[in-house]
């Protein structure tokens, strides 16, 4: 806590400085600077989690939620609130439990990655083979996995970027098809995160190029860490394991949208927004209550200070967890709609600390002023031009559509994504505040900006 609120004492020491309060435009700094004493973040966060919980893609849970979304964006006052269905591929967690049979018995913590397969009701036993690196998986001879169980293991670098999350992400992504492919049993991976708690991490993986569905499973970083030793002891291993996931048909997911109306209604809108699914272990809290509470309270903050000049439309996309099915629906149903750019927030509530755009080069001027009210809560303009993306938002980008991106800093992030301990208590209330005057800053001079962002090359 001390961290906390040694963040949030420098964030009101820059407030208070003359130079960066001059730089800032008038307006946007007023609503910048109210936003730091907001809590509506907070209580939207609060009352997702408590009152609906985790919310597994296609799930009833997931239903009650865009209900709850509905309620709460109608009760402060937005318009045009609805919801966009399509239909998802559902998968059934069950159950999944595994043990080292020999030489050295004992249980292993995991978890069922999405759309694994099972093992049957009897299980599963068979030799244990061992890869330190996707690379050495894809490079084996298939004769040295068939009908054996491979564990591919890794070590997950905490960067302030998140930057490690996307080569070593492919582990889990397409490891489980490369196992399949050569025969393999099933597969376990070290968990995709930086912690060292016996919470494993889930995630999706969808099975590429015909690859058989097998067990697809996570082992807790600790107990990845034990089954190295045990391999490294030179003897055979054998696993037994018990997993009963499976698919199970289509179910209904859908988008929830509401809008601040603009002055002018022939503008290109701006779109804002973040996921309402969470995979199903924690509470959903960090991934991504927080992204859509920090949003809609941004939004509201622009809405009650008078009509911005264009549209704000707020999306809180579904099934973003499972294969971004909300970011391609919404797509795909308004790709003839002008949009002025596109943001979403998706890595948490800790503080923002960079500012990044994928605009047309004509349009960084018009960046200015943006960095300019940022300035103050400690946010730096940053990467190159082009760079800017998230999660639902990559699939609209294919339209040629401009970003603005506000980066969370992801140092703890991916000790808590996708496992049990994603819960409320991980958000601190100061840094959520830091992140809606930030996105509020953004929109107040974004919203209002007549300047074209594009265009811009869609994103491949």
């Amino acid at each position: 806590m001390k961290k906390f609120l040694t963040l949030a004492f420098a964030a009101t020491t820059a407030l208070s400085s003359p130079l960066l309060a001059q730089a800032a435009p008038p307006e946007s700094a007023r609503l910048r600077d109210a936003a730091l004493t907001d809590d509506l973040a907070w209580e939207i966060t609060e009352g997702l989690t408590t009152e609906i919980g985790p919310r597994k893609a296609g799930s009833d849970a997931e239903a009650r939620a865009r209900d709850w979304a509905v309620a709460k964006l109608k009760a402060l006052g937005f318009a045009n609130v609805r919801v966009e269905t399509f239909e998802v591929p559902y998968w059934e967690r069950g159950d999944a439990s595994a043990e080292i049979v020999a030489p050295f018995p004992q249980p292993l913590t995991l978890a069922a990655l999405g759309n694994s397969g099972g093992t049957g009701p009897k299980g599963l036993k068979a030799e244990l083979v061992g890869f330190d690196s996707l690379a050495a998986l894809e490079a084996a001879d298939p004769a040295s996995i068939k009908g054996k169980i491979v564990f591919v293991t890794h070590r997950m670098a905490a960067a302030q970027d998140g930057s490690h999350y996307g080569p070593v992400g492919q582990i889990r992504r397409i490891g489980p098809s490369i196992a399949s492919q050569k025969g393999a049993a099933a597969i376990l991976i070290r968990s995709i995160g930086t912690d060292e708690h016996r919470n494993p991490h889930t995630g999706s993986q969808d099975w590429k190029d015909g690859a058989a569905p097998i067990p697809a499973l996570a082992l807790a970083n600790p107990d990845a860490d034990q089954l190295e030793r045990v391999l490294k002891r030179g003897q055979p291993v054998t696993i037994a394991l018990r997993v009963t996931a499976k698919m199970a048909g289509k179910r209904t997911s859908g988008n929830v949208i509401a809008e601040v109306p603009g002055r002018d209604p022939s503008l290109p809108i701006v779109l804002v927004g973040g996921h309402l699914d969470s995979w199903d272990q924690g509470t959903g809290a960090i991934d991504d209550a927080a992204g859509v509470a920090i949003t809609t309270a941004a939004a509201k903050r622009i809405m009650d200070a008078g009509q911005p000049l264009r549209t704000i439309r707020v999306v809180w996309f579904g099934s973003e967890e499972i294969g971004l099915f909300g970011g391609v629906d919404y797509r795909e149903k308004h790709k003839e709609e002008k949009h002025h750019f596109l943001a979403e927030s998706d890595f948490g509530a800790d503080r923002i600390w960079r500012f990044q755009t994928s605009v047309a080069d004509a349009a960084l001027p018009a960046m200015k002023p943006i960095a300019a009210a940022l300035a103050p809560l400690g946010i730096v303009q940053g990467g190159k031009n082009g760079d800017a993306s998230g999660s639902d938002i990559s699939e609209i980008q294919k339209l040629g559509i401009p970003v603005l991106a506000l980066s969370q800093d992801g140092t703890r992030y991916f000790d808590l994504h996708h496992t049990p301990d994603d819960t409320l208590d991980k958000v601190d209330p100061a840094q959520l505040r830091q992140n809606v005057a930030a996105w509020t800053a953004m929109l107040a001079v974004a919203a209002n900006d007549s300047t074209d962002y594009g265009p811009v090359p869609p994103r491949k």
